[in-house]
């Protein structure tokens, strides 16, 4: 079986583990970070080791091409941290309040 089988290529920016909505960015994460794939598996238990071991595989097969790929994921995700940062949710202000009240009537 050709290791392109086991994804779902949905963009440029979006590649899927057949079977599952979790990207390859999510297990490649833990894998750089040193975790072994039997620890990735402790993390994510519906992903059988086969496909983290295709996907370790298929990262270390194109390497260049999937870290490019991993840093305009990081890049996105800052992008949208940031602008979330800026503006807030309805529901964020909400919790902010909540929280901010609990803590006052702590002091109290």
């Amino acid at each position: 079986m050709e290791l392109e089988n086991y994804f779902l290529f949905l963009s440029e920016d979006d590649i899927r583990i057949k079977g599952h909505r979790i990207g390859i960015d999510n297990v490649l994460f833990y894998f750089k970070e040193g975790y072994t794939p039997e620890e990735i598996r402790g993390l994510y238990p519906d992903l059988s080791l086969e496909k983290i071991y295709a996907t370790i595989t298929y990262y270390l097969q194109n390497q260049s091409e999937i870290d490019a790929y991993l840093l305009r994921i990081n890049n996105w995700k800052e992008t949208h941290y940031q602008e979330a940062l800026k503006h807030p949710s309805p529901q964020r202000e909400k919790m902010k309040q909540i929280k901010q009240q609990r803590k006052n009537a702590l002091k109290v």
